[in-house]
């Protein structure tokens, strides 16, 4: 019997990636998605390779999953796709406690964030 299969949220053109629990505040990788957002793979990809921020690894990672997803899941041509989205949303944060002066305690917080990368097949400009 089975399950009835789900229908595609994206239009035929898009494709996207999912990596979950990324050990880094949002905000920090908000940063390294800026750079990517509106941008052709190959130098998106390119920025992520000489980035220095510690993220762009698996940044880099799931925009290549993107992109393996547009080639060999939708059919789409690598050399005409763009960063359509990159949005960064919050995961759960471990609470930690570290020791300070005169027997106190302070808070650490190790967040965690999700990113989605959609990348777009566009029309090779005439």
């Amino acid at each position: 019997m089975g399950k009835r299969k789900r229908e595609r949220t994206l239009p035929d053109n898009e494709a996207k990636a999912v990596a979950r629990m990324l050990r880094v505040s949002p905000q920090k990788l908000n940063l390294v998605a800026q750079l990517l957002r509106g941008k052709k793979v190959a130098a998106a990809l390119a920025d992520l390779q000489f980035s220095r921020k510690r993220i762009a690894v698996d940044v880099k990672k799931c925009l290549e999953s993107a992109i393996a997803n547009a080639e060999n899941n939708h059919d789409l041509d690598v050399d005409d796709l763009v960063v359509a989205e990159a949005h960064v949303g919050k995961a759960l944060v471990l609470k930690r406690f570290a020791p300070r002066g005169r027997g106190r305690a302070g808070r650490i917080f190790k967040p965690f964030s999700h990113l989605t990368i959609v990348v777009r097949q566009v029309e090779a400009a005439a």
